[in-house]
């Protein structure tokens, strides 16, 4: 069962905004590597490619979200698969399609997911397939939904009719460079980040402290890339899936003062369906991937008496949470499609009948017992807990996850396996810095995502370990079951959410 109820404020290393604006200029977009091309022609288009990206990007994030005064939880559900969804057509803001019976199945699996939830609205957007799907999702609850026009699927003018048919150079355009895709004298893109800030001013002002929001792909991309301050490069990096449940928190500022509140995605599309099933990534066939697998519970996690836990041994509730993601995985591996798999670089539990092998970069409990700030205020595996950590730390994790990232694709790369897993299991604060790299971020990102002990991220290239990765899910944890780690938190004054 997901749960969705506010955590308590949380002492964030950074303000949010600052700390984005601050180190924009040390983020290099993503490398795409080709054997053919020249150093030269290398360097310019790096160059060209790391000023749109940083214009980009300023654009979206300079402007501070409205302040809060209590913490704040925001659920993004994307509406289950629609008639155009089925056929493979674009749709955009067109309202023509209807959710198909899958689609109805998957709305009900999400009510089923969030039926004990206390939420206090509920933001969907007007269209047909996203309104039905937050009327299931949202069931006999008296509170009214609030329908938003901003949250409407992109705008794709004339294109979102006849794409693929009509205007083919434009299509591969929309394929290969949807940031600056024009249409129409019109940047859907652009507007689509612009309309994403005007709903987080509206969803933060709402007095409320749980929050779900009920839209569409593209918006939702949006509404995750904006709240953590990445630009218009990022579409179709951070995926969500028909009925995916991602999770956003937000916090007062440490100083009490006004001004952004600090931000942490929680929770990337936590699909109906199992994450690690085979399926394509942004449109694209992946046959490359890697699964990150976080180490279950030990008995500090529970008590939080140490900000480090990787020198104690699991409790049973991990020893049952590495036994869940074993059976997730062998099912995967035992498949007759999965026999050209091979799950390898794993640091402690994987199932039988697959190469192991260990990485050093991976063990990182010198680096984090390097921290000695005091954690008994806040839990281990709150969001946001590597802001805990002293500078020092942050910057050996961050130093070392980069060889071990380097690691992890050169083993990706082998050209023997066209297709090709690989799984890493490690503490969540390794795993959390991985994820920055793959989405080529510095280290000041790493408090702006959040790992539960047992969970499992997904990352695929659907463009080879060469190429741009994407996110598939981020801190699954529905294949544990009753034994998942609920989200809900107490409150430091006591109050149960």
């Amino acid at each position: 069962m997901l749960s969705v109820s506010p955590p308590p404020s949380l002492p964030l290393r950074h303000h949010h905004n600052r700390h984005l604006i601050r180190h924009r200029n040390h983020r290099l977009l993503f490398a795409i590597r080709s054997s053919s091309t020249s150093s030269i022609q290398k360097s310019v288009e790096e160059k060209t490619a790391r000023e749109k990206n940083l214009l980009s990007s300023e654009l979206y994030s300079a402007t501070p979200f409205p302040s809060i005064k209590e913490a704040k939880r925001v659920v993004l559900v994307r509406h289950g698969q629609s008639t155009w969804n089925e056929e493979g057509r674009i749709q955009g803001s067109s309202d023509f399609s209807v959710l198909t019976k899958k689609g109805e199945g998957q709305a009900e699996t999400s009510r089923q997911m969030l039926i004990d939830d206390s939420f206090d609205v509920c933001f969907s957007s007007p269209l047909i397939r996203s309104k039905r799907t937050a009327e299931i999702i949202w069931g006999s609850r008296k509170v009214n939904m609030i329908t938003d026009s901003d949250l409407r699927e992109i705008d794709l003018y004339s294109f979102q009719h006849e794409g693929k048919a009509k205007f083919g150079a434009a299509f591969r355009q929309w394929q290969i460079d949807a940031a600056n895709f024009n249409i129409d004298g019109h940047f859907p893109v652009r507007e689509l980040w612009g309309r994403a800030r005007n709903c987080w001013n509206k969803i933060l002002a709402h007095e409320s402290r749980s929050v779900l929001v009920v839209a569409h792909n593209a918006v939702n991309q949006a509404l995750v890339a904006t709240a953590i301050g990445l630009g218009t490069e990022y579409f179709r990096i951070l995926l969500q899936s028909n009925c995916g449940v991602s999770v956003l928190d937000f916090a007062p500022r440490v100083d009490g003062g006004d001004g952004s509140p600090c931000i942490c995605l929680n929770r990337l599309n936590q699909t109906p369906e199992s994450p690690v099933a085979a399926g394509s990534s942004a449109g694209r066939k992946t046959c490359k991937r890697i699964i990150l697998v976080s180490h279950g519970t030990t008995q500090r996690d529970t008590e939080a008496t140490s900000l480090y836990s990787g020198t104690q041994p699991m409790n049973m509730l991990g020893i049952i949470q590495s036994q869940k993601t074993a059976e997730l995985l062998l099912d995967q591996n035992l498949s007759p499609e999965c026999k050209k798999l091979q799950i390898a670089w794993v640091l402690t539990v994987c199932p039988r009948y697959v190469e192991m092998k260990q990485i050093q970069e991976l063990d990182v409990r010198d680096i984090l017992q390097l921290s000695n700030k005091d954690a008994t205020e806040v839990p281990l595996l709150q969001p946001g807990f590597l802001n805990r950590f002293e500078d020092e730390a942050l910057s050996a994790l961050w130093e070392q996850s980069g060889k071990a990232w380097q690691s992890l694709l050169n083993e990706l790369s082998d050209e023997s396996k066209p297709e090709k897993i690989v799984v890493a299991v490690g503490d969540p604060a390794i795993h959390i810095a991985l994820m920055g790299h793959c989405l080529n971020l510095t280290a000041d990102w790493m408090g702006s995502f959040h790992l539960d002990a047992g969970s499992i991220s997904v990352l695929d290239f659907p463009d080879g370990p060469t190429g741009r990765g994407t996110i598939r899910c981020i801190n699954y944890t529905a294949h544990l079951g009753r034994w998942s780690i609920p989200i809900t938190r107490s409150a430091i004054d006591g109050e149960e959410f």
